[in-house]
């Protein structure tokens, strides 16, 4: 068999395997992004963060393509949460570190958002191949040396590599190869049955804004996406989870009927039936980190590593976050400037702290009786006290507390200084 050689593999073309792809091939070096699926395909998960928009997107060159896909602007977010019935809302703005034109983000429609982040990883030098799946690393001792993967006519090929990036999701398998396991300590756990609903209301102070919305059992969200399309689930435990097992349409349209703020919403909403948009989809409502993000050769990225309950959506937001750390550090070792274990050991403690901090501002919304009061307190703990609550909460809500600003100090050209983000 004929090994093809490259300086990074990266397996799973989403925005995690797409930016550190771009990233690292922008720098010369020689790089292959295996995709199992053929794009533009279906992914949920539309909330951008200002920090994705205006930091990794500007670091990608993706601002103006962006801007040209007319994306829906989301300015904050809208919860109704707690005891008080009234629903209350944040705002980018409130964030000392997002002011005026870095202030905003998309509903970005995943297959079109995804695309571009791919096609812009091409442009950059990164070869890419879709309708490829991996089946497994090799090894030599203790290091990934490449991998073995079959393309869409299912022929097998294998790939010598300096680094493996597994990129690919939560269901990927790869990830085992790096050791240790995936911790779900933390999880709040529940199930998320979702769809999409034309004609919805966007009345005010929702907007462009996703609202979130809490009710005895769980919990739901509305995020407008393009036109009148919008994207509704309700996330769920334990009875109520079994009951949408058993059988998705009717569980939720009873969820939908029993809480009155989402049922106004629709009420002259249609639900999509047909095309992508148009069947339910079962997910996990889950939080969990690896036990290790790395091993010599390997590195893991987006929901591969960790993802973290999206009541606060930041899914795209830690998975770019983590992708532009890691591909930081691999340029950082191919230039000389820094050896693998140094710049890969502050690779994961910073994505470390990036997850530990929304993972901390979710938990909060799970306490006991927990309302906006209890949600603010923790984002001014989180933040040390530096801001007042709103500000505390905009920063972090915004995926800008690690003091990546959004259009400075945001580059992949920056080596990965070891004694700073250890």
């Amino acid at each position: 068999m004929l090994v093809e050689e490259f300086d990074v593999v990266v397996t799973g073309g989403g925005p995690a395997g797409s930016t550190v792809g771009a990233l690292v091939a922008m720098r010369g070096h020689r790089v292959l992004v295996l995709e199992k699926e053929v794009f533009p395909r279906f992914q949920i998960g539309e909330s951008l963060l200002p920090a994705t928009v205006h930091g990794v997107c500007r670091a990608l060159g993706v601002t103006d393509e962006l801007a040209a896909a007319e994306f829906r602007v989301r300015s904050g977010g809208t919860y109704r949460w707690g005891a008080d019935p009234e629903p209350w809302s944040y705002s980018f703005a409130d964030s000392p570190r997002l002011t005026g034109a870095t202030s905003f983000a998309y509903q970005a429609e995943r297959r079109r958002f995804d695309e571009i982040l791919l096609r812009n990883a091409q442009r950059n030098g990164a070869e890419v191949r879709e309708g490829c799946a991996v089946v497994g690393v090799t090894e030599a001792g203790d290091r990934v040396t490449g991998l073995r993967y079959t393309d869409a006519d299912g022929a097998e090929h294998e790939v010598a590599a300096r680094w493996v990036v597994d990129a690919s999701g939560a269901g990927g398998k790869l990830s085992t190869a790096v050791g240790g396991v995936r911790d779900h300590a933390d999880s709040p756990g529940g199930l998320a049955v979702s769809g999409y609903f034309g004609r919805c209301r966007q009345p005010a102070p929702y907007g462009g804004n996703t609202l979130i919305v809490a009710f005895d059992g769980g919990w739901f969200w509305y995020t407008p996406v393009t036109g009148g399309l919008t994207s509704v689930g309700a996330v769920v435990r334990g009875e109520l989870a079994d009951q949408v097992r058993d059988d998705p349409e009717k569980a939720f349209a009873a969820l939908i009927a029993g809480c009155p703020p989402i049922a106004d919403l629709l009420a002259e909403a249609a639900r999509v039936t047909a095309g992508s948009f148009g069947r339910l989809r079962l997910t996990a409502n889950d939080t969990y980190a690896h036990t290790t993000f790395w091993r010599p050769g390997m590195v893991l990225v987006g929901d591969a590593a960790c993802f973290v309950d999206q009541v606060l959506p930041s899914g795209v937001h830690l998975a770019t976050h983590g992708a532009l750390l890691a591909a930081r550090a691999i340029n950082s070792v191919l230039a000389g400037a820094a050896d693998e274990k140094a710049a890969l050991t502050a690779f994961e403690a910073a994505y470390r702290r990036e997850f530990a901090v929304l993972h901390d501002l979710t938990a909060s919304f799970h306490e006991k009786d927990a309302d906006q009061k209890t949600v603010f307190r923790y984002a001014t703990h989180i933040t040390t006290g530096e801001h007042s609550a709103a500000e505390s909460f905009a920063t972090l809500a915004g995926g800008v507390s690690s003091g990546e600003l959004p259009g400075k100090h945001f580059d992949s050209d920056e080596h990965c200084d070891i004694e700073e983000r250890k």
